[in-house]
């Protein structure tokens, strides 16, 4: 029995310090959302179920109306918290390749990929043996959607998180807790 499991990392939303929980989706974010409804029709989800931050949410948002269904808040689905980091990275993608080649390390105040890991994949276990052979959406985050597909295929590094998009979608097909597939159904050029 087949379960999928679609990730999708959530729309453009603009940076707004200390405002990471409630920040939204920006007008361009607002448009591609409508753009992820579209798809996800097509899929057929069954299951909703998002990280607790505003534009996780509002990504999915309009997919699980057209499906008439509620989206279950996951506080493990959030994305990792950074911390504070500076010298001798110039740029937050500086910041994000050291943590991701150092899995133990964590910035003051911040989480390590080891850490954000757990609490990651254990909310996506818990998707898996709460929904087996069921259609489930997860709105999530750049970080813990790369972290979480690591742990099932280590292929998901750094590299490929740099080349997600914002919005992203990624179809995870498993068996039992195996990852058979995995098929990215965003397709940047594609603008309806």
């Amino acid at each position: 029995m087949r379960t999928h499991v679609y990730m999708i990392r959530h729309a453009e939303s603009p940076y707004i310090q200390d405002q990471e929980e409630t920040r939204g989706l920006s007008e361009k974010g607002r448009q591609d959302a409508r753009r992820v409804a579209e798809i996800l029709q097509m899929e057929q989800i069954e299951v909703f179920v998002s990280s607790p931050y505003a534009r996780a949410i509002q990504t999915i948002e309009a997919a699980a109306k057209q499906a008439n269904r509620e989206i279950k808040l996951e506080p493990g689905f959030r994305e990792r918290e950074l911390g504070t980091w500076g010298e001798p990275f110039e740029h937050f993608v500086q910041a994000i390749e050291h943590v991701f080649a150092n899995r133990e390390f964590a910035f003051a105040g911040g989480e390590s990929n080891a850490v954000a890991g757990e609490r990651g994949i254990a909310a996506f276990q818990e998707v898996l043996d709460h929904h087996r052979g069921k259609k489930v959406a997860i709105g999530i985050h750049g970080n813990i959607m790369t972290i979480i597909m690591n742990h099932y295929d280590p292929s998901y590094d750094f590299s490929f998180w740099k080349k997600t998009s914002m919005p992203d979608i990624y179809k995870l097909s498993f068996e039992e807790d195996r990852l058979i597939q995995v098929e990215r159904l965003w397709n940047d050029n594609d603008k309806r």
